[in-house]
Parts: structure tokens; sequence; C-alpha cells
């Protein structure tokens, strides 16, 4: 349907959406797939935007210790690249992407990876609520008091409008935040610059301050409470990591050489992230920043730095608008990872199989919907409340780091005899485990009861669903296998028929989606059903590209040539059997739009004939067996019979 002919419906969502993308265009992948540096927009704004409370976490730990904010910011800088040079393993070991997800899969094995792909399910449906409560913070104190009834439902139309222009596609979403990203690093550099620039000549001053309060902190403390005060405040600015793996998560988006590119990416994501943390902590030390009510530490430093300046308060007030705006841009990361995890584990049957379908956008629809009505749900129960939000985002991010690790560290053990380079990486990811692990205890300890038992349940919860998901369908794929045991090898008897099809004669117009007993099964029931009526037999099929099959951009070439070789089975076993028989495939996101419009063409090829399709029948039909199963026979029965085309269901009886 065009748009032009199309309901008010169609013309209103191609208006907010855009046009239907040709999935047989060669050069579509090429034409919607990032390069790094909007990768790095895309992608790393979710880490770099962490740099607007992370570092002020850890400083306000410190107290009056703020000698030791020198040395956080070292550790810090060293922990990025750490945890980021982990990835950056696993984005070369692990090129289809899926990042912790598949990692843990790999590695651990699946128990881990469902629990390694649950926690980042709920970690990137608080990426987008956290990111947007911290804008929505950001930006309303800048209006007076009077202005905060409409904060929260501000903040919901945010989350609508990412949907909105998610919808849209990828590379649209991040081009239209592109601006905003830039203005931020632009302002942030001139903060962090300046700022250091500044204090150059004062940096023997600076350093005899650092000595003489490391002395008073050894006479007071002791260097293990030093060490105990120094660890707690590095825990707690934990928010400052978050979003370092959302390049390997989100790897399929990149453009090939993907590995390549992905490794770019996380480099320009690791340098920014490094540099702007741990600058904005040195700042913090030589301006002696403190706290003052109603700002956060970096508005004070933003005062400080361009004080001084004409137009000064103008540009301070510009810096901080950016943090607030760029945690619009790191929502982003939300709506572009965790519809990619869910659309994995969807491949791999833990969730509903329907949220790796793509969109005629090439987007993961159910998967932007669902993650846009999570965030609001998460934020309506949090009533906006940041504190909460970031404890209970932090500790999944670092669960999923510390799984992440830990599979590493076992890969390169077993590998050690295949991969020479065993003994360079495996440090790194020990490191890295130890250092997650650290942050990960220290959260839990310190916040469970802030937030961090609500997001241990909701993780949980997640879990356990997978599980009844994963066994539902487990039990549907005995049953199915019962029949390909069956059908499958079944002796074909009788002569071998060679004539082409006649559209003359009665055709039966069978759609098949693999060669398997269930197909079998179907096209006897035609035989048995409806005995010598029909004397040709027309398979069709449509080879449906969905997430699983469009991680790399040779898998649609792929995946149509196995769809040939089935249909070639079903011709053969049908002129095996005596009849005239052909078959016709077409490629499509959409299988109920797809399979109609090429059964209305074989029907105009084929003038006397019947579509048949097999379905699935279980005894107890309910709500989850149609969740979790698209009944599409149905709905190409619907368009069909609009049509003036006779469709026959012929029941698939599956004993669960």
């Amino acid at each position: 349907m065009n748009q032009d002919n199309g309901t008010l419906g169609d013309k209103l969502k191609r208006t907010l959406i855009g046009k239907p993308r040709d999935i047989k265009d060669p050069s579509l992948f090429h034409k919607i797939a990032l390069i790094p540096i909007l990768a790095w927009i895309g992608l790393g704004a979710d880490g770099l935007s962490s740099a607007s409370y992370g570092p002020e976490e850890a400083f306000k730990v410190l107290g009056q210790h703020t000698y030791l904010a020198l040395a956080l910011a070292v550790a810090t800088a060293l922990t990025v690249f750490i945890i980021s040079y982990a990835y950056s393993r696993i984005i070369e070991y692990f090129p289809s992407g899926g990042g912790g997800y598949i990692v843990a899969t790999h590695t651990l094995g699946e128990k881990a990876g469902v629990l390694s792909g649950s926690a980042l399910l709920v970690d990137y449906m608080l990426t987008i609520t956290v990111s947007i409560v911290a804008c929505g913070d950001a930006i309303f104190s800048f209006f007076p008091a009077s202005a905060q009834p409409f904060k929260t439902p501000f903040e919901v139309l945010a989350i609508v409008f990412l949907v909105v222009i998610n919808l849209r596609g990828i590379k649209e979403s991040v081009t239209l935040l592109a601006p905003i990203f830039v203005v931020f690093i632009l302002t942030h550099a001139l903060l962090i610059g300046y700022g250091v620039l500044k204090h150059i000549p004062e940096i023997g001053a600076v350093a005899a301050d650092v000595r003489t309060g490391f002395q008073g902190g050894l006479a007071t403390l002791g260097l293990g409470g030093m060490a105990l005060l120094f660890l707690r405040a590095f825990s707690m600015g934990g928010g400052t990591y978050t979003g370092i793996e959302a390049v390997s998560n989100g790897l399929q988006i990149l453009r090939e050489p993907r590995v390549h590119n992905g490794k770019k990416t996380m480099v320009y994501m690791s340098v920014s992230l490094a540099l702007t943390a741990g600058g904005i902590l040195v700042c913090y030390l030589l301006l002696g920043v403190s706290p003052v009510a109603g700002k956060t530490l970096n508005a004070v430093l933003a005062g400080k730095v361009f004080g001084g300046w004409s137009f000064g308060g103008l540009l301070a007030i510009v810096t901080i608008f950016t943090e607030g705006a760029i945690l619009l841009v790191a929502a982003q990361a939300g709506f572009v990872d965790g519809p990619r995890v869910m659309a994995n584990m969807a491949v791999d049957y833990w969730f509903p199989h329907r949220f790796a379908s793509l969109s005629d956008r090439l987007t993961m629809q159910n998967g932007v919907l669902l993650m846009g009505g999570a965030a609001i749900a998460l934020l309506l129960y949090s009533r906006g409340r940041i504190t909460m939000l970031i404890v209970m985002y932090s500790i999944n991010v670092f669960l999923t780091f510390s799984l992440s690790q830990l599979g590493m560290s076992r890969f390169f053990i077993k590998n050690r005899r295949k991969d020479p380079l065993w003994k360079r990486h495996l440090p790194v990811h020990l490191i890295g485990l130890a250092v997650c692990l650290a942050i990960l205890t220290v959260t839990v300890l310190e916040k469970f009861s802030h937030g961090g038992w609500l997001t241990i349940v909701l993780t949980s919860v997640v879990v356990i669903l997978c599980y009844l998901i994963k066994g539902h369908y487990n039990r549907v794929r005995r049953g199915v296998r019962e029949l390909d045991d069956m059908l499958v090898a079944i002796p074909h008897k009788g002569t071998y028929n060679a004539e082409p099809a006649d559209p003359k004669e009665m055709t039966a117009i069978q759609l098949v989606s693999g060669y398997s007993g269930f197909g079998v099964h179907t096209f006897l029931s035609i035989i048995r059903g409806f005995p010598g009526l029909y004397k040709n037999f027309v398979f069709v099929s449509v080879a449906e590209v969905d997430a699983g099959a469009f991680r790399e951009t040779e898998s649609v070439g792929r995946l149509t040539q196995a769809a040939k070789d089935s249909l070639k089975k079903y011709v053969e076993m049908a002129r095996k059997l005596g009849f005239p028989a052909e078959s016709r495939l077409d490629t499509g996101i959409d299988v109920v739009e797809t399979a109609s419009a090429l059964c209305e063409r074989v029907v105009r090829e084929f003038p006397r004939s019947t579509v048949f399709a097999g379905q699935t029948v279980f005894r107890r039909p309910g709500l989850v067996n149609r969740i979790l199963h698209n009944e599409t026979a149905f709905a190409i029965q619907q368009e069909l019979r609009w049509k003036g085309i006779t469709t026959v269901i012929l029941p698939i009886r599956i004993n669960i």
C-alpha cells in the first residue's frame, strides 16, 4: 500500500517514522550503518554523560580529605582504560555484537548468559530513565519552583520523543541528536582545559597542599583508614563507568569493517570519558570546589572557572545546560542497545520471538516500544528520584561487567594453547574482574536499602520469565521434532514427474517456512484431504529478515539461499510422488504482507488454485500461546480472503 492510497493512520505513520526501507537494496546496510564518529555519539554518549554525576558522587565521599582527589582522578581514568581495553577484546573475539549477553553465554554457559542479558535489559531501561530524569533535573533547575509540577510530564514526553525518532531508524536518531553532543564536548573541553591551564603556576602550591593533607590523613585515619575511604569513594563513583559496554553490545549497527570501527569507537569513548571524568576531579581539587545547596558540583565548578569572564555567567549556564541535554542523548543508548539485547535473547528463545522482528524501517519496533514503556513505568514509580535510580542502575552495570570479565578470563585460559596472545590479554581481564567485583560488592552493601534491592528483584523477575518462556519453546520444539523424526525422511514412492506445472489445472499453493516435518505433514494432509483434486503444487516461502538474520551484511544472502534449498526439497518430494511442482520465493521483514503479495502473484499465474497453510494447534490455547506464537497463517488467510483468494488452514497438533 503506498502512502497516497493509505489510511489516515498510515499517512501519519509515514510522516512520523518515514517510508519503508527496501530490504533488497544491496547497499542498504551501508546506508543505515554508523561510522565511528556517529557511533561515538549514539553509543558513547551514555558513558560520557556519566561524567555529569559520577565524579561528583566520588568527590563528595572524600569529605575533608580532598587531597585524595588527584589519586582518585588517576584511578578513575585508569579504570576507564582497563574496562575499555577489555571490551575491545570482546569486540575482536565476538564481532557479531551482543556484548555481555553473548560473551557470558558462549564462555560461561546459558545460565550466566540469561543472567547477564536480563541484567543488561533492566540496565538499559534504567539508562533511559536515569538519563531523562537527570536531564529534567538539570533543565528545570533554571526555572522557578512553581514549574516543578511540569517536570514529570516533560520527562514522559521526552521518552515518547525518543521512542518516535528511534522508530525512524538508528542513524536518523543519532544524526538528529549530534549537535547536542558536539556542544557538550566543546563546552567541557573549555571548562576543564581552562580550569587546569589557569592553575599551572600554582601546581607547586597544590602539590604541597596534597602532601600536607596526605600526612595529616596518615596521622588521623592511618594508612588503612585512608585506603578504605579511597575505596569507598572510588566505588561510589562507579556510575562514571556505566555505558562503556554499549559499543560491544551494539556492534551490529557499525559500518564495515565492523571490528576495526568498533575498536576505533571504543578509543573515542574511552579517551573522552577518561579525560572528562579525570579532568573534572582535578579541577575540583585545583579550584577548591565544595558543595553548595541547590547546585551540582559541576555547576559550582563552572561558576568558579568562568566567573571572571564578561560573559562567564552565560557560558556557565550553557555548560551545565548541555550536561542536562547530553543526558537526553545518553538515553539513546538504551533504545539502541536494549532492543538488540532483547532481539539476541529472542533469537535464542529467552524472549518471545516477535522481539527479533524488524519493522519496515529495520528497527526492532517491539523492543523500542517495550523499552520506552518500561522507562516511563520506572520514572513514575521512582517519582523522578535520581539518587535511587542511579543506585539501581550501577548494580546491574557492574554485574554484567563482572560476568563479562570472568567469561573472557575463562575464555583465554581455556584457549591458551590456541591463542598466542593470551598472556597479554588475560591479566587485563583479571584486573577488570577484580575492580568490577569490588565496586559491585561495595555498591550492593552500601546501597541495598536505598534502591539496590529493587534492582535485584526486577532482574530476578526477568530471569524467571526468561526460563518460563524458554521452557515453553523447548516443549514446542520437542513436539515439532517428533514430526521431523516421523515425516522428513519418509520414503517417496511413485513415478518421478518432471513435467512443468500446468496453469490450467487445479493447483495447491502451499506456504512453507523451512523443510521440516511440519511442512511435510501439511503437504500429506492436502493429498489425503483432497484426493485427486490438485494436479500441481506450488510451494511458496518468505525468507524473513529478522534481527538474527541481520547481524551481518552477508546474512540476508545466506538466508535467501537457505530458503531456496528448502523449497527445492519440497519440489523434489512432490515430483517423486508424481506431482508437477514449482516454487516461489520472496524476501521481506513482514511475513504476512510479503507472503500475501506473493500468493496473489502466484494465483494470477495459476487461476484455478487454493492457498494452503499449516497452523500449530495446542491442546490448551490461551494468552501465553498467543503472546509467544505469531498466528501468521490466520493473518495471511485474512489478507487473502479480503482479496477473494480461497485459503485453507490445516491444523498441526502439538501435544504440550
